[in-house]
C-alpha cells in the first residue's frame, strides 16, 4: 500500500528530506508541501525537474494553515515535520492536529538524511536562530585560510526564488548575487564570506552541491541555518549556544539534537550575558552532551563612528530572522545604539506598512527595532519606505551586509558589525586544529 504524505516545511529542510528520503521511493506519494515561517513561497510548485519521475507535474506547495484541510482532502497517511527552530511544545501541537485527523506524524532522524563527503566536513550549527553561527563560520574559514587549507562553504538552503534555477548555486563574486536575484536574507549570509574570498554553495539538491564543492575545497564548511542539523555528516560538529536565552537549548527542535551531537560547544555572547545564565547553559551542556568540549566566545559590537549616534534620534534595523522565528526582541544594533547616548531610539512600528506592518502583527514580541525583511522586491521596497517615513536623524544597520547598496533611503546611515572573539582558553583555533589533526592521523592509519 502506498502511503500518502504531506511534508511540513519552510523552503529548505523539507526539500532536502524529500530528495533523500521520499524521492523515487515507491512506498510513498507526497501529495503536498506546506510552508511556514517564510512569506511569499506558498502557491508554488516543487517542479518536476526536481521531484523526479514519480511526480511528472511536480508537487504543490500550500500555506501551513491548510494542513488539516489537506489531510482530509487527500486522506493523508503520514505527515513529515521538516523545518527548524520550533519549540518542542509547538511541534507537538502540530503533531496533535495531524494525528487527530488520522495521520501518523514523524520527525526524520538527523543522521538519516546526512550525506557523506569525500572531504572532511566542519559543521557550524546552533541551538537557536541568532546564536552567532555566521561570524563563527567566518572565523573557521579564517583559521583554515591561515593554515593554507582551502575551505568551501555550503550554506543551509534559502531557495525563495524560481526553484528550477536554484538547484545548484555557486557564489564567488558580487555579480553572482545579481545573477541569482538574491534576497536580503541570502545576501546577509553569502556576501561576508565572498568578501573574504570564500566560495559559497547553496541551492536545493545537496548531493549535486556536495559533488561540486568537493572539487573546489580541501574542507567543506557546513554553514547551518536556524537551529537545523547538518545535511552532511560532520567530522567536527560545532554548536553555538546563546546565554541570553538560557535553557532554550532544551526547549527547541532540533536545537536540542544539535546540542546532543556537539563535538565543540561554544557559549557565545558571554560579554553581555549574566554569569548565572552562562553557568546554567554550561551545566545543561555538561549534562546532555558530556563528550563536548566547551568554549566561551564574545560577539562584540563594532561601530565605526559611535559619536554619530550621540544626541540623535536613531532608528535601528536588525537581522530579520533573529527577531522573527529567533524570538529576540532586539539584537546588536539596539545594544550599540543604546550604549552611545542617543537622544531617542525611534519605534518604527508606527511607520511600518504593507508586509513590514504584518511582521509586527505576526511576531508581537519584537521590540522598538525594524527587522530587515526582504524576501521579495515588494518587501524590500516596503522596508525602504518604512525607513523613509520614520522621523529620525540616523539609521543604524546591524546587518552583515551594506543594506544601503540595496535600499533607496533618504537618511544618513551607520553600520554596526559583530565578529567572533575567543573568551579565554582554549581558543576555537586550538580546539579545531587539534581535532583536524586527529582526523588526519586517523585517515593516515586507514590508508
Amino acid at each position: 500500500m502506498i502511503e500518502k504524505v504531506i511534508i511540513m516545511g519552510a523552503a529548505g529542510r523539507d526539500f532536502h528530506n524529500f530528495n533523500v528520503y521520499f524521492k523515487d521511493n515507491p512506498r510513498y506519494h507526497v501529495v503536498a508541501f506546506t510552508m511556514a515561517q517564510i512569506p511569499t513561497v506558498e502557491g508554488r510548485v516543487y517542479p518536476p525537474e526536481l521531484s523526479g519521475i514519480l511526480y511528472p507535474e511536480g508537487i504543490p506547495v500550500y500555506p501551513e494553515k491548510e494542513l488539516v484541510a489537506l489531510i482530509r482532502q487527500h486522506s493523508v497517511d503520514l505527515v513529515a515535520f521538516s523545518y527548524s527552530d520550533v519549540s518542542h511544545v509547538e511541534v507537538m501541537h502540530k503533531a496533535s492536529a495531524a494525528m487527530a485527523e488520522g495521520a501518523d506524524f514523524i520527525l526524520i532522524g538527523a543522521t538519516y538524511t546526512m550525506l557523506r563527503s569525500r572531504r572532511p566536513v566542519i559543521a557550524v550549527c546552533a541551538v537557536r536562530t541568532g546564536s552567532g553561527k555566521s561570524q563563527t563560520t567566518r572565523k573557521v574559514c579564517e583559521i583554515l585560510f591561515h593554515r593554507g587549507i582551502k575551505a568551501v562553504v555550503v550554506r543551509h538552503p534559502m531557495p525563495y526564488g524560481d526553484l528550477r534555477e536554484q538547484i545548484v548555486q555557486r557564489f564567488s563574486c558580487h555579480s553572482d548575487f545579481e545573477r541569482c536575484r538574491c534576497t536580503i536574507e541570502e545576501l546577509e549570509e553569502y556576501e561576508p564570506l565572498v568578501d573574504m574570498g570564500i566560495t559559497v554553495y547553496a541551492g536545493i539538491d545537496y548531493a549535486q552541491i556536495l559533488e561540486a564543492a568537493e572539487k573546489e575545497g580541501d574542507i567543506i564548511v557546513w554553514d547551518g541555518g536556524n537551529n537545523d542539523t547538518p545535511f552532511y555528516r560532520p567530522d567536527v560538529h560545532i554548536v553555538l549556544f546563546d546565554p541570553l536565552r538560557p535553557g532554550h537549548e532544551l526547549l527547541y527542535y532540533p536545537g536540542e539534537t544539535n546540542m546532543n551531537m556537539a563535538d565543540i560547544a561554544i557559549i557565545n555572547k558571554v560579554d553581555t550575558a549574566s554569569a548565572g545564565d552562562i553557568e546554567r547553559v554550561r551545566k545543561n551542556i555538561e549534562r546532555h552532551a558530556p563528550g563536548a568540549e566547551i568554549l566561551e566566545a564574545e560577539s562584540p559590537v563594532l561601530v565605526g563612528d559611535p559619536d554619530r549616534i550621540r544626541g540623535k534620534r536613531v532608528l535601528v534595523v536588525e537581522d530579520g530572522p533573529t527577531l522573527t522565528h529567533g524570538e529576540m526582541a532586539h539584537g546588536a544594533g539596539y545594544i550599540a545604539a543604546s550604549q552611545f547616548g542617543p537622544a531617542k531610539i525611534v519605534d518604527p512600528r508606527e511607520y511600518a506598512l504593507g508586509t513590514i506592518e504584518q511582521v509586527y502583527k505576526t511576531y508581537p514580541h519584537i521590540g522598538p527595532v525594524l527587522p530587515a525583511m526582504g524576501y521579495s522586491t515588494e518587501q524590500i521596497n516596503e522596508l525602504a519606505q518604512t525607513i523613509n517615513r520614520a522621523e529620525c536623524d540616523l539609521v543604524v544597520f546591524a546587518t552583515p551586509i551594506h543594506l544601503t547598496r540595496i535600499l533607496a533611503i533618504n537618511k544618513p546611515a551607520l553600520r554596526v558589525r559583530y565578529e567572533y572573539h575567543d573568551h579565554g582558553l582554549p581558543t576555537l583555533e586550538e580546539s579545531l586544529l587539534q581535532r583536524l589533526k586527529r582526523l588526519d592521523d586517523l585517515q593516515r592509519m586507514r590508508l
